[in-house]
């Protein structure tokens, strides 16, 4: 698996309120967010492609189409995402991550926005994404 970047980085919270206070208020980072949408990011940060401060509820729903964080897997503190080139190179890292004896989160797979992803969590708990994210491309070529 070749990975090119880093594509996101977010803190995973089970207090979304709490989180904001440190990264809007107290840190001022310009994080926004879709009108309805908890999830806040910016892709406006010197060094950052993307930051997030991403709710639990809506990372278990990501990985596991339901709000609650299983109770038999570490809760996560933080989600990771490594970019690749195109789409077929997520199926192809997803594949060699299994055979490397990882399980997936779930399956490879298209997102309304575009993004192409697997996910695995270490030990530690932290959630691994594999992305291929179109927008992220353009950006690299000025579009």
């Amino acid at each position: 698996m070749k990975i090119l970047f880093i594509t996101s980085f977010a803190v995973i919270t089970q207090d979304p309120a709490a989180s904001r206070r440190l990264f809007i208020d107290t840190l001022g980072l310009p994080l926004k967010h879709p009108e309805g949408d908890d999830y806040y990011f910016s892709a406006n940060i010197a060094g950052s492609k993307h930051f997030g401060v991403w709710p639990l509820s809506q990372a278990a729903e990501a990985c596991f189409g339901t709000k609650d964080w299983p109770s038999d897997r570490p809760v996560p503190q933080a989600s990771v995402e490594f970019e690749v080139a195109d789409e077929d190179s997520v199926a192809s890292a997803a594949e060699e991550l299994q055979s490397s004896g990882y399980t997936l989160l779930h399956d490879v797979r298209t997102e309304p926005w575009g993004q192409t992803i697997a996910r695995i969590q270490t030990p530690e708990g932290a959630i691994i994404g594999i992305s291929y994210a179109p927008s992220m491309h353009e950006r690299a070529r000025g579009d």
